[in-house]
């Protein structure tokens, strides 16, 4: 299972893109909430109802964990102990860790961006301890997607999407969006 955290604050862009171009791949994700209800605020006004609340799911069966950057989403996800626990046993299991804009400053800050290539929002590389920080787009190292800003959602997307089923796939889907 993919599951896709949302915090009030999240950028709506870096949240719903993959939403809904992994499961245009047929690929199941939750959304969940890590407010006491499903209703999440986005950082431009746009409301999203979750999936589910963090109260309601477990870290088990975990594929990939979904980080939307948005800011204060990122940090409210980075404090959150649910987020935590998913983001700690995706690692021990070497499962799939994505983040986007801001929300590679929690991979970092846990050390598990330490000696892989990673990108972030311009300011945060400072808060990518041990990583390689670059220029990069988007870029994948080993277990680790990470993606520089909401300009760069369509190819984060892909590359999960590449990396829970095939780049066959992936490449189906991005042409799809842009036919």
């Amino acid at each position: 299972m993919v599951y896709l955290f949302l915090a009030d604050g999240f950028e709506e862009i870096e949240a719903l893109t993959p939403v809904d171009m992994l499961r245009r791949a047929g690929i199941d994700v939750t959304t969940v909430s890590i407010n006491e209800t499903a209703t999440v605020n986005g950082a431009h006004g746009i409301k999203v109802i979750a999936d589910t609340t963090a109260d309601k799911v477990s870290p088990v069966d975990i594929d990939a964990v979904i980080l939307p950057g948005g800011l204060p989403g990122a940090d409210n996800l980075r404090m959150d102990k649910t987020v935590n626990e998913f983001i700690d046993k995706a690692a021990e299991n070497g499962k799939l860790l994505c983040a986007i804009c801001a929300a590679p400053r929690i991979l970092g800050e846990k050390g598990l961006l330490k000696e892989k290539k990673a990108t972030c929002f311009p300011g945060f590389e400072k808060y990518l301890e041990g990583a390689f920080a670059g220029d990069y787009g988007c870029i994948r190292d080993g277990n680790v997607i990470t993606a520089k800003s909401m300009g760069k959602a369509v190819d984060f997307s892909t590359e999960i999407i590449s990396a829970l089923k095939d780049s066959e796939t992936a490449k189906r889907i991005k042409n799809s969006i842009f036919a």
